[in-house]
């Protein structure tokens, strides 16, 4: 027995290694897939932004080094671009967050239809970007013909130009990217609020005076990591959004809509101008990655 237990244990490193071997073998297909279309568009897009390539002239194109990026200093287009993402970003997130809180907190306890209900809410969600951005075109903020813009006549608030006229545009794609991705916060503190456990809570609740307490004091403090994984998700997909504004607005009226995102693509494809589109790409990565670990490290040490 003695002398099994030798061997047995003069096995062990080659079955660990003979493990380890396997799991590397099981997973390089997926880290290969990720890397050919994930990291490896992303090192591409790097390497264009210091370049000129210009398809409309391409005997110029050459090496620039960082001129592509002192370029965007000067370029008040950018700026303008990168104002319309800061308010786009920052008011779609916020909306959301509070609506879906308040939606969380009214379907936290149960009423007659509340499956029904639940479902209303969580459809937009299920929506192409696209589809949601055409509906809203065409059927919703249509002046006179819209939906939304029937109701505000009906009101007495008379009719308004949503998605062609710059003051209303931005507020407008605003609405729209709320609507559709509010169900997602929704449905994030919705599983918070049912995971608490139960004595906890009640006796917390117990000890606060009015509901606006209990909730402050309370429940937000113990859905806190939730806030902040919906503030991460919301954000990132929020700094890339397209599909929605591109097909309400375009980016329009003129650039009264105009993301980081639309001026990237506006660059790269109707100017041509890969080079520099290259280089608003890689620095619309480089903010959505530095404001992602803003939000790790806040979520962290709140842990």
């Amino acid at each position: 027995m003695f002398k099994g237990g030798g061997e047995k244990k003069r096995l062990r490193p080659s079955y660990i290694r003979q493990q380890e071997r396997f799991g590397f073998a099981m997973i390089t297909p997926s880290m290969l897939f990720l890397f050919i279309m994930a990291a490896f568009p992303l090192i591409m897009l790097v390497g264009m932004s210091g370049f000129r390539i210009d398809l409309t002239y391409p005997a110029g194109n050459r090496w620039l080094g960082v001129s592509n990026y002192l370029q965007m200093v000067h370029d008040s287009r950018f700026m303008h671009a990168l104002k319309v993402t800061a308010i786009y970003t920052v008011s779609t997130v916020f909306l959301q967050v509070v609506t879906g809180l308040a939606l969380a907190m009214t379907f936290f306890r149960s009423f007659r239809g509340q499956g029904f209900l639940r479902v209303s809410v969580l459809l937009p969600m299920i929506l192409a970007p696209v589809v949601v951005g055409l509906a809203f075109r065409t059927m919703i903020m249509t002046p006179q013909y819209g939906i939304l813009d029937y109701i505000f006549m009906v009101l007495g608030f008379g009719s308004k130009p949503w998605l062609v006229d710059p003051q209303w545009a931005l507020f407008s794609v605003i609405i729209i990217h709320t609507w559709q991705w509010t169900p997602f916060a929704f449905l994030v503190f919705l599983a918070s609020l049912n995971a608490l456990p139960a004595d906890p809570l009640e006796a917390a609740l117990m000890d606060a005076r009015n509901s606006w307490q209990r909730f402050w004091h309370v429940i937000l403090p113990m859905i806190r990591p939730a806030v902040v994984i919906v503030l991460i998700f919301r954000t990132m997909i929020a700094l890339r959004a397209f599909a929605a504004i591109f097909s309400a607005t375009g980016g329009g009226p003129g650039t009264a809509t105009e993301i980081l995102n639309l001026y990237t693509y506006r660059e790269s494809f109707n100017s041509l101008n890969l080079g520099y589109g290259a280089a608003l790409g890689t620095a619309l990565l480089v903010i959505t990655v530095v404001i992602s670990m803003i939000f790790f490290r806040m979520r962290q040490s709140r842990m």
